[in-house]
Order: C-alpha cells, then sequence, then structure tokens
C-alpha cells in the first residue's frame, strides 16, 4: 500500500521529548536539521518510510467532539501544510504535545522528529506527507577500522539504529476535511497505558472505515475464520478450506456489491457455519473496534491486496505441492494400509 520509490525528505526538525511524570523535560532545536548530505539523506529516507513497507490499515484523526479542529496534532499538522514556512514551528508544537501526554511512569524519552516527504504513494496516488516519529530505543555499536599494519577498534554509546524506529506516523495531504490519511506503526506490543499513548492519546486515530477497509477487513475475518476456527467445529479438509477460500475469492471478483447473508449462503452454504461465522465477524468487530457492514461495495485494489493472502495450496511433507484453483471434487483423500501413508487422487482430463 505505501511506496516511496520516488518519493524524497526535503525538511526535517529533530527534538527530544521525555516524561513529563517522572520530571523529565523537552528540548527543541533552533532549526530544521540541514540533510544536504546524500548518504545521509538516504539513511533516513530508510529509518523514517522502511517500517511502513507492510502497514495495511488507513486511520483518520478525529476529537470526541465530532470537531476535528479540537485534534491538537491534525491541527499542526493542518497548518503546515498550509504554511511550510512555518514547519519548524509546528513541529515545535508537536513535539509540546507529546510531552504534555505522556502521562505513565513507562514511557520512554526520546528523539523526536518530524519530516516532509514528497511524492509517497500510497494506495496508488502521488502525495506530500509529513511524517511524526519518535526513536526510544539506543545501542551500542564497534567500529573497526585499519590502523598501522593492523587494525584497531573504537565504539559508541547511545546510539540509533536505523533498523530501530519506535513509533511513526505518515500523514497524506489529501482528504484533509475527512481527518487525511494517516499510516500509523508502534513497535510496543502491550495494550497498558505505556502502549498506547502514541496512536490513542498522542494522535488520536480512528480506522478508516471505506469500501477498501471494509472489503479487506471482511477477507481478513473470512480468511481467518476457515483457516483457525471451522476446526474447533467441523472434521474438514484442507483441500475443503482451500475450497472455501477459492469460493470466497470467486465471489469477491465477481460480485460489485458485498452482501453479507448472499455472501454466506453462497460460499459457505452450511447453516452450523454461517452462525459460526456470523459470530466469529461480531467477536473481530468487538475485539478491534471496526464494525464490518452487512452491505457494502466491493473495493477491487483491496482484494487484489487480499489475494496474496489467500493460498490455495497442499502442501505434503517435503516433496509435493498441490494447488486447487476450481473443483475440488477433482481431488480426493485416502490412506494406504500397506505403506501407513495418506494420499491424494487427482483427476485431470489432460496434461497442459
Amino acid at each position: 500500500m505505501i511506496s516511496f520509490f520516488e518519493a524524497s525528505l526535503k525538511l526535517l526538525s529533530v527534538h527530544h521529548t521525555g516524561n513529563k511524570l517522572m520530571e523529565e523535560y523537552y528540548k527543541l532545536s533552533d532549526k530544521p536539521l540541514n540533510i544536504s548530505d546524500e548518504i545521509m539523506g538516504n539513511l533516513l529516507m530508510q529509518f523514517f518510510l522502511k517500517p511502513f513497507e507492510k502497514t495495511n490499515e488507513v486511520y483518520r484523526f478525529f476529537h470526541p467532539s465530532s470537531n476535528l479542529g479540537l485534534n491538537e496534532v491534525y491541527h499542526f499538522i493542518t497548518e503546515i501544510f498550509n504554511h511550510n514556512d512555518g514547519f519548524h514551528e509546528g513541529s515545535e508544537q508537536l513535539a509540546k504535545h507529546l510531552y504534555d501526554v505522556a502521562n505513565h511512569p513507562k514511557i520512554k524519552s526520546g528523539e523526536f522528529y518530524v519530516a516532509f516527504f514528497e511524492k509517497v504513494q500510497i494506495e496508488g496516488e502521488q502525495l506530500d506527507a509529513i511524517g511524526i516519529f519518535k526513536s526510544e530505543t539506543k545501542d551500542t555499536y564497534l567500529k573497526v577500522f585499519p590502523q598501522l599494519d593492523g587494525f584497531g577498534m573504537s565504539y559508541e554509546q547511545d546510539a540509533i539504529s536505523i533498523n530501530k524506529l519506535d513509533k511513526g506516523c505518515l500523514v497524506f495531504k489529501t482528504e484533509k476535511d475527512e481527518g487525511y490519511k494517516v499510516v500509523v506503526f508502534d513497535q510496543a506490543k502491550s495494550a497498558n497505558d505505556s502502549a498506547v499513548y502514541w496512536k490513542d492519546e498522542f494522535l488520536q486515530l480512528n480506522i478508516r472505515n471505506d469500501n477498501y477497509n471494509q472489503t479487506s477487513n471482511l477477507l481478513t475475518v473470512y480468511k481467518n475464520f476457515v483457516k483457525e476456527k471451522l476446526d474447533d467445529e467441523f472434521e474438514i479438509s484442507k483441500a475443503d478450506k482451500v475450497d472455501l477460500l477459492n469460493k470466497s475469492m470467486k465471489y469477491f471478483k465477481e460480485k460489485e456489491t458485498f452482501d453479507l447473508d448472499e455472501f454466506s449462503n453462497e460460499v459457505i452454504g452450511n447453516e452450523q457455519g454461517i452462525s459460526l461465522f456470523k459470530s466469529y465477524k461480531e467477536n473481530y468487530e468487538t475485539e478491534y473496534e471496526s464494525p464490518i457492514s452487512g452491505s457494502f461495495e466491493i473495493s477491487d485494489s483491496a482484494v487484489k491486496k487480499q489475494l496474496r493472502a489467500f493460498k490455495n495450496i497442499i502442501k505434503l511433507d517435503k516433496n509435493f505441492d498441490i494447488y486447487i484453483h476450481g473443483n475440488k471434487d477433482m481431488i480426493e483423500k485416502g490412506y494406504d494400509d500397506d505403506k501407513s501413508m495418506n494420499f491424494y487422487k487427482l483427476y485431470f482430463r489432460e496434461e497442459i
């Protein structure tokens, strides 16, 4: 979804934010960082943008009052987009806001970066984007270098690895009135207050609930349902699972609109299975606070994206892979008593 082959980093401001609750302070720089060095620029591009390569969800800024202007990050980002000459001042305001919401004792201090990019691609469209990042993890590095007729060694403590950016978001200059397109990542995995403050308290984001996300989320739920949940209630072969996945992709490729009841009847076709799937879908919606409508327009781009995750393959030990593209009645599974091994029997008209 995110690509940056033609992207360029135009502006970068760096500050430091501490933990307000622990009486640590913030430190603001006087001006943007000089990034004229080409190698440094390329390293920074990797540092900031590589973590977004596998990002799928798109978010939007929101505010509980429904007044977007009261979302501080949305407000400062809009000011920067409208007046690029105020970029550094805007980065300072963002750093102060992050400091103000750092109200948990486990929130770490770290460097805070605000960057302005051109030609970052999202969903096939190249756009300007503002990146907001924080690095908290420090490493010690060894450096070996030639010295006389041998080698010398030095080290650097509290250095930042370009592969260990802790938190980040990209805000794309589009759909301003809806809260922009925003993608986000946070390396913190736990659900405690120190982990959620970045997305929920600092940025204040909601998942974008459009046709793309509806299509993508429904296919993800169905794929996980087939792979993980069906075995709890039914004895079902891998060939039958592949067939269920193939039917779902056929439905989404041929239809323009998704209808939950129609999909359930055409693809699952079993009352107990349909009930189980609808319950599984509802549990997902509750757990991830991401409702999926019973009817929506199907997004072709989301279907193409999900197609790569739908594996129509059965792996047999390390000898064979069987790909099932169509009628699963053309494959039969059995057991050979003499060899004490399972087998598949395949029917076909001709070799191609």
